[in-house]
This record gives structure tokens, sequence and C-alpha cells, in this order.
């Protein structure tokens, strides 16, 4: 069993900087990957960057905006968002993937991020 924690989010003006962050917690050895994926109001949830060991994959969207970090000290990762857009707003999921002996994905509960003027 993994937990995942979300913190950060909030209200942010376009143009300005959010920092996410997700704590893992529980069986950690078993995770494959961990990412962040997004649900804006009325669309379905996407993908916007993931990291397996140590090779990062961001969406289109988002390339050169956003980064995906690890802390390893905290068994966290972190998603800094860079130059947000009105539409990056919506409800941020931490994700972590465990693979064997098959394949669970763990969700957090979600932050919101509101980009707006």
């Amino acid at each position: 069993q993994v937990q995942l924690a979300e913190s950060g989010g909030g209200l942010a003006q376009p143009g300005e900087s959010l920092r996410l962050s997700c704590a893992a917690s529980g069986s950690l050895d078993t995770i494959y990957s961990m990412g962040w994926y997004r649900q804006a109001p009325g669309k379905e949830r996407e993908l916007v960057g993931i990291m397996t060991g140590e090779t990062t994959n961001y969406a289109d969207s988002i390339q050169g905006r956003f980064s995906l970090s690890r802390d390893d000290a905290k068994a966290a990762l972190v998603l800094q968002m860079n130059s947000l857009k009105p539409e990056d707003t919506a409800v941020y999921y931490c994700n972590a993937v465990q693979m064997y002996p098959s394949r669970v994905d763990y969700w957090g509960k979600g932050t919101l991020v509101t980009v707006s003027s």
C-alpha cells in the first residue's frame, strides 16, 4: 500500500509560479513511477508529467514551464509550475504506480490550482 499527500496549490496570477509537493508513504520500494495529473472543470483527467526512475516525461502543453523533481529525503515528488496560464487552472492529482505483482495506481486527494487575474 502507498499513501500520497499533496500540498501546495492555491491562487496565482498569470505568469506567476506555484509549487506542488506529493509526499509518499507506505511501501515506497514498490513504487515504479510517480507523476502529476490534472483535471480542469468539464474535462477529463490528463497527464502533466511522470517520473520513472531518472526519466521524466511531460505533456506538450506544459513543456518548458513545469518541471518535476524528487526530494528523496522527504520521499516526495515536486512539481514546479512557472509562467502559469489561466488554462492551467485545474485540480492537480498525485499518482504513484505499483507494477508488481500487478499494476495498481494510487492517487492523492487532489489540490486546486487557480490561475486568474
